[in-house]
């Protein structure tokens, strides 16, 4: 199994088609972002990303429209895990949820296997129309 840098690197992930198929015009600044996005191991901040884009001499609000676009479009996810901190994730499939867990004393937040909250089950026990969000909260294992 290979990851996504590697993907991205042996051009098997398609962004410019990605961007193309979703409606939205290939620009440098919304590569920049979904390339970080896909190289993300977790969803990060708007905060984040400018980090990640900065040195590619993308300022604040060109990262900030470019998130809008590409979540408006299905392409990225947007979160509000309890903290008013929007973060941003890639979707990679259409209805995809999966858990993640907030460490309470640090703010780190990571992406949890599917394994771990069968969210798929959770309809055969109750009459739930959507899932949203599955997030676990405590203490990660640097601060536990």
């Amino acid at each position: 199994m290979t990851t996504r840098d590697e993907d991205l690197a042996a051009g098997t992930i398609d962004l410019k088609g990605r961007i193309r198929a979703a409606g939205l015009k290939w620009t440098a600044a919304r590569g920049a972002v979904l390339t970080a996005l896909t190289k993300a191991e977790r969803p990060l901040s708007h905060a984040e990303l400018v980090d990640l884009v900065d040195a590619q001499g993308f300022d604040r609000a060109t990262v900030y429209r470019n998130l809008m676009d590409l979540t408006g479009s299905g392409l990225v996810a947007r979160a509000d895990l309890g903290d008013h901190i929007w973060r941003f994730e890639l979707k990679e499939a259409a209805d995809a949820v999966h858990p993640h867990f907030m460490c309470t004393t640090c703010g780190a937040v990571s992406c949890l296997p599917e394994a771990v909250i069968a969210t798929r089950n959770i309809a055969q026990r109750a009459s739930v129309h959507r899932i949203d969000e599955v997030l676990l909260k405590g203490a990660c294992a640097g601060c536990a």
